[in-house]
């Protein structure tokens, strides 16, 4: 896998919040681990790392709304912030898709020439599948870091309901299988950016 050397890591919504019981069962305990290796890597090669947090409404029930310290990035994140030898970028949204955050990931992916984003983050099928979708038909190289990521099981209708890895499978083939994005590992993607 090639990694080139302004590709944008987007790490997506790692926030205390998603630790609190209101999500329910989550897969793969190694996420954390991998973001923080990933974000290791980025900021001592001084490549680009935009950190996007979701601010749902201050009077939600929701663990990310804004004044509740589920809100906070955790603290493995928080300690990394402005620790690069690259840019950096801080976007906030309401909504799924990191692509209608303020202020515009895709204005400021394009005006740093930035052709190929790796996406991280919570949770694989929602906030991570959404923006990592609109990268796609945006024209960006998306790379899909499927392990440095996770998500929770959910229910749906007509009684019907998925696992957290059940989930992150129909993501993975989804995204992959319709050409949205390169779903791969972490350590592929270590491996592509320190190859460059």
């Amino acid at each position: 896998m090639e990694i080139a050397e302004n590709t944008a890591l987007v790490v997506v919504d790692v926030q205390k919040g998603f630790e609190e019981e209101f999500w329910g069962q989550r897969n793969n305990p190694a996420a954390e681990g991998n973001i923080a290796a990933l974000i290791d890597l980025w900021q001592e090669t001084g490549r680009p790392v935009v950190f996007v947090r979701h601010d749902s409404p201050a009077g939600s029930r929701s663990p990310l709304r804004v004044g509740h310290v589920g809100n906070e990035f955790k603290e493995f994140v928080e300690e990394r912030r402005g620790k690069g030898n690259g840019p950096e970028l801080l976007v906030t949204k309401s909504v799924n898709s990191a692509f209608y955050g303020e202020p515009s990931l895709d204005v400021w992916l394009k005006g740093e020439g930035i052709a190929q984003i790796v996406f991280v983050g919570i949770q694989t099928n929602m906030c991570n599948e959404t923006t990592a979708r609109m990268g796609g038909n945006l024209g960006y190289d998306v790379v899909f870091a499927l392990d440095a990521m996770h998500t929770f099981g959910l229910e749906g209708p007509f009684g019907w309901s998925a696992t957290a890895e059940e989930l992150t499978r129909a993501t993975a083939v989804s995204l992959h299988g319709g050409g949205f994005a390169r779903v791969v590992s972490t350590e592929d993607v270590l491996k592509g950016a320190a190859a460059r």
